[in-house]
């Protein structure tokens, strides 16, 4: 009786094994496939503040808030994108610059404790001073300003009128040059400049790229009325400024024969690009009114993402992967060439192909699981 009840309890103790080590073999299976297929966030534009010292009518990242997180959020939730799989992070507004040691503490973090591949800022331009960047430099591969015209009339009705726009473009060229920063230019195109040619001066100013966007019509951003906008600086109507696509092709047949010229129409620029706000939520600005996530503190970055909708295929359509690293150039680094030493970028275009197969991948098979066909 003793033997019979012995080798029952065997029996059973064996069971539960057995049991226990396959579930824990599906869990890990089933994580490590999760894993494989899980979107990465390879380039992020965080916007850690919407305060700004311009007033651009087309603003479609307007100061809705003051709102800016406390370092260790930040610290945070940059550790938690690196996780993911980020690789370069871009630091925009807003105007960055106007929390020069925060940027200054964000930049080293990436660079020296995330070991980002990729540091980047983009600016207004204004607030730029020589001394951060000989204190910084070392932690920026790449430096944007934007400029929309070199005619002060025009930044004037644009709202980004200073008087010293073209003089203090070449000085944070040349400032980048001397550092080794690959210097970037940013313009968008709208009913007050689509007609202008800024060819001579942008090929003296010669950047690695010159990014032309279309102006984009936000819902929940930049489509307040003249009286609400007329009352608050941080209203944006845009509506006056919306150019046609035809208009738009003007502005680009005027300036594609430069090297460095990239154009993005909105049917490339809206879903494409990962924007992080200051509350650490991702947001989604293509058609329709602009989406929030749940910041990825509170849910994860996986979660996260699953909220909103990024468009890989048009972020590498829109060249979003390319050679970022400041190291890589051939002389240092000082020279523009609008970006023709892209060494790496047919391998970087088949990791985003693969990543774009593989999300593909796995929403086919989620589809056949529903059906029950798996």
């Amino acid at each position: 009786m003793q033997l019979t009840t012995l080798w029952s309890n065997w029996i059973l103790l064996s069971a539960a094994i057995c049991i226990s080590a396959v579930s824990i073999a599906v869990d890990f299976l089933y994580s490590k496939y999760c894993n494989s297929n899980a979107t990465k966030p390879i380039s992020v534009n965080y916007h850690f503040t919407r305060k700004c010292n311009k007033t651009c009518a087309f603003c479609f990242h307007t100061e809705k808030t003051s709102y800016v997180a406390p370092k260790e959020d930040m610290k945070r939730g940059l550790h938690l994108l690196k996780e993911a799989g980020m690789r370069k992070i871009n630091f925009a507004g807003g105007e960055p610059f106007l929390y020069p040691r925060e940027l200054a503490m964000l930049c080293r973090f990436c660079k020296e404790e995330l070991g980002l591949e990729s540091v980047s800022i983009i600016s207004n331009g204004t607030k730029i001073t020589q001394k951060w960047m000989e204190e910084n430099g070392p932690w920026v591969d790449v430096l944007g300003v934007s400029c929309d015209s070199f005619d002060e009339k025009t930044n004037i009705a644009i709202g980004r009128g200073t008087g010293e726009n073209v003089k203090q473009l070449f000085r944070v060229r040349d400032w980048c040059r001397q550092l080794g920063i690959k210097f970037k230019l940013n313009t968008v195109v709208c009913a007050h400049n689509w007609q202008e040619d800024m060819a001579d001066i942008v090929e003296k100013l010669d950047p690695f790229r010159w990014k032309v966007f279309q102006v984009l019509y936000v819902e929940g951003e930049n489509d307040s009325n003249e009286t609400d906008s007329g009352l608050s600086r941080r209203k944006r109507d845009a509506k006056e400024l919306l150019i046609s696509e035809e208009q738009f092709q003007t502005f680009c047949d005027k300036h594609k024969h430069l090297n460095c010229f990239i154009a993005e129409p909105n049917s490339l620029m809206a879903s494409s690009y990962l924007i992080l706000d200051e509350f650490l939520c991702f947001l989604d600005k293509g058609a329709g009114v602009e989406k929030q996530s749940r910041s990825i503190l509170e849910v994860g970055v996986q979660k996260a993402l699953s909220e909103v909708r990024w468009d890989q295929e048009a972020f590498n359509e829109r060249g979003g992967l390319y050679e970022w690293t400041k190291d890589v150039i051939g002389d240092g680094g000082t020279g523009g060439s609008c970006g023709s030493s892209l060494v790496n970028k047919e391998s970087l275009q088949c990791e985003i192909k693969s990543i774009v197969s593989a999300r593909h991948s796995i929403l086919i098979k989620d589809r056949k699981l529903e059906g029950g066909e798996l």
